[in-house]
């Protein structure tokens, strides 16, 4: 399956979506914020990246524009994962480089399906 990156600050949900995935097949790599994100990124090189908005040391959008930067990870597809559902946060992460957003809370067999859609989307089995 695919080769998952997590960046979640909150630790109860980074362990709940990378349980999900396990149990989905997927390899899950986690990070605890948007810095470590984006250092892990070009060195696991994932399928697809998850990323909460509100994050410590750098929040999900200044890491998405950062990642859409780097050559080696640029057209890796970023989902990003938000309790915030208004249209302007979901815009600004449309801008920042994402391709798409999840709403929490989720329930597990709705996130595995989603992402199924996405890797399917982009090839990725």
């Amino acid at each position: 399956m695919a080769k998952i990156l997590i960046a979640e600050d909150e630790r109860d949900i980074r362990d709940l979506i990378e349980f999900t995935l396990k149990y989905a097949g997927h390899e899950v790599i986690k990070a605890s914020n948007g810095a470590e994100a984006v250092e892990l990124a070009p060195q696991v090189i994932p399928d697809l990246i998850l990323m909460d908005v509100r994050m410590p040391r750098m929040t999900g959008y200044e890491a998405c524009r950062t990642l859409k930067n780097m050559d080696n990870v640029k057209d890796i597809p970023i989902v990003f994962l938000s309790a915030k559902g208004q249209q302007s946060e979901m815009d600004t992460g449309l801008d920042a480089g994402a391709y798409d957003y999840i709403l929490k809370p989720f329930a597990p067999d709705q996130l595995t399906r989603r992402i199924a859609e996405i890797l399917t989307k982009f090839g990725i089995e």
